[in-house]
């Protein structure tokens, strides 16, 4: 398959000295593309340094989600592997994913197991073992969930459909994103591959990961994981995916829980004094109902495909409750249906 690696940098210097080396070394084959969100920096220096990279410049800083749009609208592809800038690939790390791409034509995107870099036999946040979501859209992972960030020895190695791959490393069917229309661009970053992996299911296609290929993910690159910053944006488009993937009357009552939840959340924050991060989650709703109706109308799928329902492959209908309730801290405590 014509596969292209694109790394979004944006003032990423120390990062690509860092990791760049890794993907230049174990991606032959594949074209190596950075993208470039119009650094101020000298990223470009630290490029010219490796001849097999591409260096494809953007005007300004779009953001994690439209960046890759206006990136990727100028490379022709079968695959597109969205990489951080921040992650350290392995031997053999596009051979399981592609294979899987080859194999099944209504594979959509896959990720390869995600661990820490600077933990390197723990599980990374942003997407471990794999994603999924609960009835009400609430994220979580095999290896991760929510501040839980599970060892790796080996219990999620098997090749599992998934609900969400992570946009740290996801490699998407290049035919797909256009279908789709790619991500969100109003997103700006966090939550937008999820939308877009819901998007796919809904459209028919499924997300798998395939933990045969292993790279390590530095996280919190752009943004802190503690950052308040990151809170409005994961609680804004959080709320703006349910709403544009859930249909009918479903969508009311989940809506409503969500409001209720994310007010826990803010006064939880409040109580432990992070009160920047209550303003956050006010923040983020007001934003969040002065989009709400155009997230509604534009549910970016094709309308042979609305109908789909797209269930969660995931094995809980609330992890808030088999988290916070009945103390399931590992995925692997998680029972179906729960």
């Amino acid at each position: 398959m014509d596969v292209a690696v694109v790394i979004l940098n944006w003032n990423g210097r120390e990062h690509l000295r860092t990791y760049l080396p890794s993907v230049v070394e174990h991606s032959v084959g594949a074209r190596v593309i950075v993208a470039d969100n119009g650094s101020t920096d000298d990223s470009a220096d630290v490029v010219t340094g490796f001849t097999e990279v591409e260096w494809l410049a953007l005007p300004e800083n779009y953001g994690f989600a439209e960046g890759y749009n206006r990136a990727l609208a100028q490379i022709e592809a079968e695959v597109y592997v969205l990489l951080n800038s921040d992650v350290r690939v392995t031997a053999g790390w596009l051979d399981a994913p592609l294979a899987r791409l080859v194999t099944d034509e209504r594979v959509a995107a896959v990720q390869p197991k995600v661990l820490a870099d600077q933990r390197p036999d723990y599980f990374e946040y942003a997407g471990a073992a794999g994603g999924y979501l609960d009835a009400l859209g609430y994220p979580y992972c095999r290896g991760r969930i929510f501040d839980t960030v599970e060892r790796d020895v080996g219990q999620y190695d098997d090749a599992v459909p998934v609900d969400w791959a992570t946009g740290a490393c996801c490699f998407v069917r290049a035919g797909v994103w256009r279908e789709l229309g790619g991500l969100d661009g109003s997103f700006f970053a966090h939550m937008e591959e999820i939308d877009l992996c819901w998007r796919m299911r809904r459209a028919g296609y499924t997300c798998w990961v395939e933990p045969g290929s292993t790279v390590y993910h530095l996280g919190g690159g752009t943004l802190a994981y503690q950052s308040p910053g990151k809170t409005y944006l994961n609680f804004r488009n959080s709320l703006t995916a349910l709403v544009r993937n859930v249909g009918g009357i479903r969508l009311a009552p989940k809506l409503f829980a969500r409001l209720l939840l994310d007010g826990v959340a803010g006064l939880k924050f409040l109580l432990s004094g992070a009160p920047a991060h209550t303003w956050a989650i006010v923040r983020a709703h007001y934003a969040f109902f002065g989009r709400a109706r155009a997230a509604r109308t534009h549910r970016h799928v094709p309308a042979v495909a609305q109908p789909q329902a797209a269930p969660s492959v995931g094995p809980v209908r609330s992890i808030l409750a088999a988290y916070y309730v009945w103390g399931r801290r590992r995925f692997s405590q998680l029972r179906p249906g729960a």
